[in-house]
């Protein structure tokens, strides 16, 4: 087979999770994210969006209504990451989430990216993070990327809320 290239501009368009109570899910994704309520089908499944796309995330019970998380150690979706344009935005959504005391998992310094981790009420990992600037991300010798997962400055990100 011959060597395939997906085009630069190619991007995931959505997630779907399956979720055992939609309420709940919409108060996390909705109430505590952001995230806006595009749509309903019936009483079994949402679509939630930012900035007035058709949707970023779709919910439904249709299989797990009142089901139990997945297993940590079995396979599906490791985490839904979600990007914020800018630093400062990222310093927003964890001081609502540290106002609220929703947990966090994580918190680290990607070079690339920082981010902070925490989970659904379904147990889903999600990841909000915001990108450097290109220009700035790490590089090997050889012209790789140098990712690595050092702990990240939560006090500096706050600061943000501060800069005008």
């Amino acid at each position: 087979m011959e060597k395939y290239t997906i085009p630069a501009k190619t991007h995931i368009g959505h997630i779907h999770l399956k979720v055992a109570d939609l309420q709940r899910a919409l108060d996390f994704y909705c109430g505590l994210l952001g995230f806006e309520l595009t749509t309903m089908y019936g009483n079994q499944a949402a679509f939630v969006s930012a900035g007035g796309y058709h949707h970023h995330i779709g919910l439904n019970t249709w299989h797990s209504k009142g089901a139990p998380p997945a297993l940590r150690e079995g396979v599906g979706l490791y985490h839904t990451a979600i990007v914020y344009p800018t630093r400062k935005d990222l310093a927003v959504i964890f001081e609502r989430i540290r106002k609220v005391g929703y947990p966090l998992t994580g918190a680290s310094d990607h070079g690339v990216s920082e981010a902070l981790y925490l989970d659904d009420p379904d147990g889903n990992g999600v990841e909000l993070y915001w990108d450097r600037p290109k220009n700035l991300w790490p590089q090997k010798s050889d012209g790789s990327l140098e990712m690595y997962t050092n702990p990240l400055d939560l006090a500096g990100l706050l600061a943000e809320l501060d800069k005008d």
